[in-house]
C-alpha cells in the first residue's frame, strides 16, 4: 500500500511546505505549521462565472446600486455600516454557545422581502425548526438546507438564486477537489475563496459563521480574514445576558462601531440604550458605587463601577478585578496612597464592572477612584453623579477625548453633575446644558468636592 503523501500548511498565512518548519518564512510566525494530506486539486475550478471579466476603464465601470440589504436588526445594521452590501462576504466569529447561530437565524427569518438560503452543516433541519419556534420568528421566503458539500451548495444556489446566504459554519464545509478533511487549513481557504468568487460574480451576500480557537482567534488560516469583506466578533460572558458585536474589519463601514444584545429565552434582543440597562438604581445611598462615562468605539454609554474596601483578614491584602485591568487598579491605589494620603496598603480592594463588561477606556479611572474612596470611608456618592477622566501618576486628572459625547449621554439619562478634567475646560461650552459640569485638576480636589461638601 502506497504511503499517503502529506504537506505542511501554515495556519497563519496558508503557505505550504514539504516538511515541518519551526518558523514560517512567509509570515514569520512560530509553530504554525500543521500536517495535512497532499490531495490533488481538480483542473476544473469549483465555481466558474459565465462570463470572464475584462479590463475596463474607470469611466466605463457602471456604478453598483449600493442599496444595502436591511437585516431588520438595528444593532447589526449599525455594526455593518448601514446593512449588508450586495456581493459582500461577512465572517462572524465567537465562542461556542455565545449566540452566533441564533443571531444568524433571527436575521434570516426577519428578511421577508428577499429570498434567503440558510445552510447548516452542524445542525439538522429539525434542530433548526426547534430554535426558530423558540425565537418566535417565521418567514416563508427563507429556505433551509442541511449540506456540507460545497459543490452541492453552489448547485442549489444557482437554482434558487437567493439574495442572502448563511453558512453555519465554514469549518464544516468541504470540497471534493481537496482530499483533506473539513476544517483543515486548505479546505477552509479553498471553500472561502470559492464562496467569494460566487458572491462577487452573482452579487449575492454571503454570511459565514466561524469557530474560534482556545486563544480567542478565528479558527483556520489567517488569510481567511483577508479574503472576507467584514469580520465580526461576538463577545460576552456566559454568566451574564449581554453580548457585544464588534467589527474587526469592514470594507464598507467603520470598524469602531459595536452592537449590544441581550440574550433571552426567546433569542437575542437589541439593546438600543445600553446605559439604562447597565446602571442600577442607587436611591438607597449605597457606598462604593460610581458611574463612569465611557466610549467603546464611537458609542458612548454609562457603566456602573462597584468597589469594596475592607480590612485585610489575611497577611497579604487582596486585589481582585472583574472587567478591569488589575495592574491599572494597583496603579490607582498607589496614586491614592502617595498623592492623596489614604492608607490602602493594608486593606482588601475588590472592583467589579457591572453587567459583565470589560472596560479598557482610561476615562473610567475617575469613577474607579470615586467608588474606592466611597467604600473606604463608607459614604455614598450622591445620586445622579457621574465621572469621566484619566488619572495620571502624579495625581492629576488628565483630559479624555470626545468629552462632549460623554456629557450629552449623561445629560440624556438625567444626571445632574459630571466630573471631568480641568484641561477639558477649553474644548467644551457649558451653555445650554442642563447638567452641571465640574472641573477637577487633581485627585484630592475630586475627593474634597465629593465628600467634604456633603
Amino acid at each position: 500500500m502506497a504511503k499517503l503523501k502529506t504537506l505542511f500548511f501554515c495556519r497563519n498565512c496558508g503557505s505550504e511546505s514539504s516538511k515541518w518548519i519551526g518558523r514560517c518564512p512567509s509570515c514569520g510566525e512560530w509553530n504554525t505549521y500543521v500536517e495535512e494530506p497532499a490531495g490533488k486539486k481538480n483542473a476544473q475550478p469549483i465555481f466558474e462565472p459565465e462570463e470572464r471579466p475584462r479590463p475596463q476603464k474607470l469611466e466605463d465601470i457602471s456604478a453598483l446600486n449600493c442599496l444595502r440589504i436591511d437585516t431588520h436588526n438595528a444593532e447589526l445594521n449599525r455594526v455593518l455600516g448601514g446593512g449588508l452590501v450586495p456581493g459582500s462576504l461577512v465572517l462572524l466569529g465567537g465562542e461556542p454557545g455565545i449566540g452566533k447561530s441564533t443571531l444568524a437565524l433571527q436575521v434570516a427569518l426577519q428578511a421577508p422581502e428577499a429570498t434567503v438560503l440558510y445552510v447548516s452543516g452542524e445542525e439538522s433541519l429539525q434542530q433548526i425548526k426547534m430554535r426558530a419556534e423558540r425565537i418566535s420568528s417565521h418567514s416563508s421566503d427563507c429556505l433551509f438546507l442541511n449540506e456540507t458539500s460545497l459543490e452541492s451548495i453552489l448547485v442549489h444556489c444557482k437554482e434558487i438564486k437567493p439574495a442572502l446566504i448563511f453558512i453555519d459554519s465554514i469549518q464544516t464545509i468541504s470540497t471534493q477537489s481537496i482530499d483533506s478533511s473539513a476544517g483543515s487549513v486548505s479546505q477552509i481557504k479553498e471553500c472561502t475563496a470559492a464562496l467569494l468568487r460566487f458572491a462577487k460574480t452573482t452579487h449575492t451576500s454571503v454570511f459565514l459563521i466561524g469557530h474560534i480557537t482556545k486563544d480567542g482567534m478565528l479558527a483556520g488560516p489567517k488569510v481567511l480574514e483577508h479574503i472576507v469583506d467584514a469580520v465580526l466578533q461576538f463577545e460576552g460572558d456566559h454568566n451574564h445576558v449581554y453580548r457585544i458585536l464588534r467589527s474587526l474589519k469592514n470594507r464598507f463601514g467603520a470598524t469602531s462601531e459595536l452592537g449590544i444584545f441581550e440574550m433571552r429565552s426567546d433569542g437575542l434582543r437589541e439593546v438600543a440604550n445600553p446605559s439604562e440597562m447597565l446602571i442600577t438604581t442607587n436611591e438607597e445611598g449605597l457606598s462604593g458605587i460610581g458611574i463612569g462615562a465611557t466610549i467603546d468605539g464611537i458609542r458612548p454609554f454609562l457603566i456602573e463601577v462597584q468597589a469594596l474596601v475592607s480590612t485585610a483578614v489575611y497577611g497579604t491584602p487582596q486585589r481582585s478585578c472583574t472587567g478591569f485591568d488589575g495592574r491599572r487598579l494597583n496603579m490607582l491605589l498607589a496614586v491614592l496612597e502617595k498623592r492623596a494620603g489614604f492608607k490602602l496598603s493594608a486593606k482588601d480592594v475588590f472592583l467589579n464592572i457591572a453587567g459583565g463588561l470589560k472596560v479598557d477606556d482610561p476615562a473610567i479611572d475617575l469613577a474607579v477612584i470615586a467608588a474606592i474612596m466611597s467604600s473606604n470611608i463608607d459614604t455614598p456618592i450622591r445620586h445622579l453623579y457621574c465621572f469621566s477622566g484619566e488619572v495620571g501618576l502624579s495625581g492629576e486628572i488628565r483630559p479624555v477625548g470626545r468629552i462632549e459625547q460623554r456629557i450629552y449621554e449623561a445629560q440624556k439619562l438625567g444626571f445632574t453633575k459630571i466630573f471631568i478634567a480641568d484641561a477639558n475646560r477649553k474644548g467644551i461650552s457649558t451653555k445650554g446644558l442642563s447638567i452641571q459640569v465640574v472641573f477637577v485638576g487633581k485627585v484630592e480636589h475630586l475627593i474634597k468636592a465629593l465628600f467634604n461638601n456633603e
